[in-house]
């Protein structure tokens, strides 16, 4: 397993005076071994009047019960397991280096730096057998389901 690389992270909000200002700037919050949490909303629309940082709770699939979105930063490490699931949120996954395939039940798609990927909630998985990490920036929020819906 490698070692997760911090992800700077650059918040602006408003200051005392109502100016445009940088909040927050410095690491994005690491979870485990496979990526960190830059930014989450509690709820649909967001609410952007608040200077403090959101929540510091790992990524659960529950929280995309509630209304909210999340944006991630996540490592596809060499020879991750094949972990099929479905989700019940829209994804939007942007390849920033390596590369990944992507497990459909109709077959595999290879998703490459500077791809933009969109997951509909459908049941997948995902594979790297290049060697070498991949990394994503994953934005996610609540999407009623398609199929037999969220399988985590």
């Amino acid at each position: 397993m490698t070692e997760i690389r911090q992800t700077r992270r650059v918040i602006t909000g408003l200051d005392a005076d109502g100016r445009s200002t940088v909040i927050i700037d410095g690491p994005a919050p690491v979870w485990g071994e496979t990526g960190g949490r830059v930014w989450r909303t509690d709820s649909y629309p967001a609410d952007n009047s608040s200077m403090t940082d959101c929540p510091d709770e790992p990524f659960s699939f529950e929280m995309m019960e509630s209304g909210s979105s999340t944006c991630m930063v996540h490592e596809f490490s060499p020879g991750i397991g094949e972990y099929w699931h479905a989700t019940n949120s829209l994804d939007y996954i942007v390849m920033l280096e390596g590369e990944v395939e992507l497990q459909l039940e109709t077959g595999p798609v290879t998703v490459r730096a500077g791809d933009v990927l969109v997951d509909r909630g459908v049941i997948h998985s995902w594979r790297n057998e290049s060697g070498h990490p991949a990394r994503a920036v994953i934005i996610a929020i609540p999407a009623l389901p398609v199929g037999k819906g969220r399988s985590v």
